[in-house]
């Protein structure tokens, strides 16, 4: 149990770590240093550490034997102000994260063949349905995950404003779909996915 409690921190900790690295550098790219500036361009754990979205929430779900895990860092500060074109690079810096999610389960299920035992294997299997499962997870339209950034990047200005006013709720309508089994469906996604990978997850 220790030893697959230590499997899922690792693989958690690089998927949101990188997930909010890349939505820092692309803002800082597209003229937003606030990440920056705040120290949070940083691959360093530490900096990202959110102690119920890293450590407890996923401790949990794995000791409850959910068919997935999920977790999550401090967001990334980022002033859309600042950006060069704020409604289109809104878009851009919001699906930074998914898609550096995406990338690293690609680059995983390659690197499968170099593993050197089954535990190492193990351990790429579940980093890569993990990075698809946050990358899937982002996209979901309810404020303020990164989906409903990219939906007020496409919505007139007014109606935009009007959506983003939703996001105090978001995490009430988040739990809410999980506690209706909302959420397995993306874990069937995210399995189908890794198969076209290569990886057989389950």
């Amino acid at each position: 149990m220790p030893a697959e409690i230590l499997q899922v921190l690792l693989v958690l900790f690089l998927a949101v770590v990188f997930h909010e690295y890349a939505h820092g550098w692309t803002a800082d790219k597209l003229g937003d240093p606030t990440a920056r500036l705040a120290g949070r361009l940083s691959l360093n754990p530490i900096k990202h550490i959110d102690p119920i979205g890293m450590i407890v929430v996923p401790m949990v779900l794995r000791l409850l034997h959910f068919p997935f895990v999920i977790g999550w860092a401090k967001p990334v500060p980022v002033n859309f102000s600042m950006l060069h074109n704020p409604r289109r690079d809104m878009i851009l810096v919001a699906l930074a994260g998914p898609a550096t999610n995406f990338s690293m389960a690609f680059l995983l299920s390659r690197l499968l063949v170099l593993s050197p035992n089954a535990f190492v294997a193990q351990t790429i299997q579940m980093g890569v349905l993990v990075n698809i499962i946050i990358g899937l997870f982002n996209l979901i339209p309810i404020p303020p995950l990164d989906g409903s950034r990219v939906v007020m990047g496409l919505l007139p200005a007014r109606a935009a404003r009007a959506y983003g006013r939703v996001e105090p709720y978001g995490i009430l309508v988040v739990l809410v779909l999980m506690n209706l089994g909302f959420f397995n469906y993306i874990w069937l996604l995210a399995v189908i996915i890794a198969i076209t990978f290569g990886i057989n997850p389950v």
